[in-house]
């Protein structure tokens, strides 16, 4: 277990039901192997609304609207029409590099990570990206890294919403629709 992911069960004790996934069929569907920490995190708290803002997304979630595997699919087509109008942020300006959603907000902002080519996928950083607008973020940490220290207020976004994070701090499993 990382450390993020210790400091996500203090700050919200995972259900006791885990949640196992085929990552080996969820990997090869997406075309790239996915880093440890999220498997980590899908398999202790699954797709999850944290505070009652931030999902993140899961493969096969029990709520269609926060599939992983759809939003990935999804995002690369939307990006790649959004490239012909708008300047690519310069993270994404390295041949082969390409961004992969792991998480939105209710407001519509997308957490995603940062993906180049010889990385290892432990090695991604996240990039926010606001909603309706171009400006980007990129924090050089993982998603479980970037969740809990969001949460704990040790890392802000000036994209996110102000009022995130909550306190106290709500979790929630996301469930059927």
């Amino acid at each position: 277990m990382t450390n993020a992911l210790a400091r996500l069960f203090e700050i919200a004790p995972p259900p006791s039901d885990s949640r196992r996934k085929d990552w080996g069929e969820i990997e090869h569907t997406l075309g790239v192997e996915l880093p440890a920490d999220y498997k980590e995190l899908i398999h202790a708290y699954g797709g999850s609304n944290w505070d009652d803002y931030l999902y993140v997304l899961e493969p096969g979630c029990p709520n269609e609207n926060y599939e992983l595997i759809e939003w990935a699919e999804n995002q690369a087509e939307n990006l790649e029409g959004l490239w012909e109008f708008e300047r690519k942020p310069t993270e994404l300006e390295v041949e082969g590099s390409r961004v992969i959603p792991w998480a939105t907000t209710d407001n519509g902002e997308c957490l995603y990570w940062l993906v180049r080519p010889g990385l290892d996928p432990d090695q991604w950083t996240v990039m926010v990206n606001e909603a309706r607008g171009d400006r980007w973020e990129n924090f050089s940490v993982s998603c479980t890294q970037f969740l809990a220290s969001s949460l704990d207020g040790e890392l802000q976004s000036n994209i996110l919403s102000s009022l995130f994070p909550r306190t106290p701090h709500e979790f929630r499993r996301l469930r059927t629709v």
